[in-house]
């Protein structure tokens, strides 16, 4: 789905600046592979809700603070691979660091969905070598990803009708609100 994002959008995304994130993500992402497979189902459900709550809270409050330095962005790099690997989802922290990293919207949404297309594909190969895609899995890939172009598809053309402050907005509460309701359902 990333990959018709990227296709449709202009070209912001610099090779150069999108290979050092990911450098630090992959580290991050190899590190998280080993904990995926030896977290408790309780622990890791609490890690996944945390982290998602705190990244939106931080975003809801600052929405705009400085630019990150070179230290923290990496840090944060590091930290959305390990997320990617044991959550399947390294968004609230991915959008953070390049929120407070660049100003344009399709800048970041651009960013984002060639960062998560990378870390996704490290993640797949990852499952594919511990045996963790069954055919059930694998089939329901194959039901949802035409559902799922289409709909990409056309929402390329509502990113570009929305107000930058209400795309930031919605992103903050959206990461925030998910990672909130993540702990009413486990609780």
């Amino acid at each position: 789905m990333a990959v018709i994002g990227l296709y449709r959008s202009p070209r912001t995304v610099e090779l150069r600046f999108l290979g050092g994130m990911l450098a630090f993500a992959v580290l991050g992402s190899v590190a998280g592979m080993l904990l995926f497979y030896s977290l408790s189902s309780g622990l890791f459900q609490v890690l996944l809700a945390a982290t998602i709550t705190l990244f939106g809270a931080y975003l809801v409050a600052a929405p705009r603070l400085p630019k990150l330095n070179s230290m923290a962005a990496r840090g944060m790099d590091v930290l959305a691979g390990v997320s990617q690997a044991l959550f399947g989802i390294s968004g609230p922290i991915a959008m953070t660091r390049l929120l407070l990293t660049f100003d344009g919207k399709v800048v970041v949404r651009n960013y984002a969905l060639a960062f998560f297309l990378a870390l996704n594909l490290v993640r797949a190969g990852a499952y594919v070598s511990q045996g963790t895609i069954t055919a059930d899995i694998g089939m329901m890939m194959l039901v949802a990803a035409p559902v799922l172009a289409l709909v990409l598809w056309n929402a390329n053309h509502l990113h570009f009708r929305v107000n930058e402050t209400m795309f930031r907005k919605v992103v903050a509460w959206m990461i925030l609100l998910g990672g909130l309701s993540l702990f009413a359902h486990y609780q």
